[in-house]
């Protein structure tokens, strides 16, 4: 399974991006996808994560509301619509795939079995 992440880039503080990953490989249509984040010194954080048929999503706090995980099956693509972004959001974003199911767990990064490369994300202030 390969992903390609893409749609980073400097922005200002308000603007906004999208995100894409696309993911190739057997039976990839039927994971859990989903999208992380890792500031310089900080851990990798979860961002958002959206179930196989895209009936559930599960986002972190700190961009509920701003931002929204969408995924297109047919295309095997998993798409993150950033608005108002602000300083704190930068980071490289890391998008992956799970075989689990969406429940709350899945904020845990160990949860998920494929990582694509990471795209940069800088909102200068």
């Amino acid at each position: 399974v390969q992903l390609q992440a893409s749609g980073g880039g400097l922005v200002q503080t308000g603007d906004s991006l999208r995100l894409s990953c696309a993911v190739s490989g057997r039976v990839v249509s039927s994971y859990l996808m989903g999208w992380f984040r890792q500031a310089p010194g900080k851990e990798r954080e979860f961002v958002a994560a959206i179930s196989r048929t895209a009936g559930s999503t599960l986002y972190a706090d700190s961009v509920k509301g701003r931002f929204t995980i969408s995924r297109d099956n047919a295309k095997i693509t998993v798409y993150l619509q950033m608005n108002s972004l602000k300083p704190e959001d930068t980071a490289v974003y890391y998008c992956a795939v799970s075989r689990g199911v969406l429940t709350t767990s899945m904020v845990n990064p160990t949860k998920y079995d494929f990582w694509g490369q990471g795209t940069q994300v800088t909102v200068s202030s």
